[in-house]
Formats: structure tokens, sequence, C-alpha cells
């Protein structure tokens, strides 16, 4: 049983019998989570706290949480900037873009929202296309 007051130095303790270390991770900057559907949450500024437990790490995230919905400006924004710092080929381009079925424009965003990734690329496009989306 726990007691009701915990010292910091019984809470570190108990915390190494069970096997868990916490680490804050202080050199994160923004923090972006991809949905299916397109759209995207943006944490700016956020506090992570790394929990290490029986070969398992844990992340507890906070911060200001931004939901940026598919396709809006702010999103090609983004994809415009990505895209500035990636050089992406024409010839990736056109093989994402006969691979998945779709136009070299499509194929191209793709790539731009996976970093260049050729197979992240195709299987986006090929989802999205099986969603109706």
């Amino acid at each position: 049983m726990i007691p009701r007051k915990i010292s910091p130095r019984m809470l570190r303790k108990l915390m190494k019998q069970m096997g868990l270390k916490i680490v804050e991770m202080s050199d994160i900057r923004e923090v972006i989570l991809k949905h299916s559907d397109g759209s995207e949450t943006v944490i700016r500024d956020p506090q992570v706290l790394a929990m290490e437990a029986s070969g398992q790490r844990i992340l507890q995230i906070t911060g200001r949480f931004e939901k940026i919905e598919a396709r809006t400006e702010e999103v090609a924004t983004l994809e415009e900037e990505r895209g500035s710092e990636l050089e992406i080929s024409p010839e990736d381009v056109q093989l994402v873009a006969e691979q998945a079925g779709v136009s070299e424009k499509e194929a191209r965003n793709a790539l731009i929202e996976t970093g260049g990734n050729l197979a992240e690329a195709i299987l986006l496009l090929r989802s999205r296309r099986e969603r109706g989306g």
C-alpha cells in the first residue's frame, strides 16, 4: 500500500522499484499529429515527458493544440514550406502518379506530405482513393 503523503525521495524509490524512468524532452519545439482524413493537430511549445517501463516508451505531451483541417490554406502553406526544402524529381512524381492512379499534381502533393517517401506517398494516395477522398 502506498502512503497518502509521499516525499520526492520516496517517489523516486518507488519508481525505481517498479522499473519506471521519466525524462523530460526539453528540446522539442513542435509536435504534429497527422490524421487519416488529411487533417493535422499541431502542438506548439510542447512539454514532452517520456516514461520508460518494461521496454515501452510512453509520451505525455502538453501544449497549445491547434487542429488544422485538411487542405486549408495553412496546410497548403506547410506543404509549400516542406516542398521548398525537398527536391522531388519528375521521375518520382511520375512513378507515384502511375502506381497510385492519380494526377501528377496529386502525386507531387503526396510526396511533399510524406517528406519525399515514395512508398508512403503511394499508400497515402491509394488509401484516400479507397475512402473516396
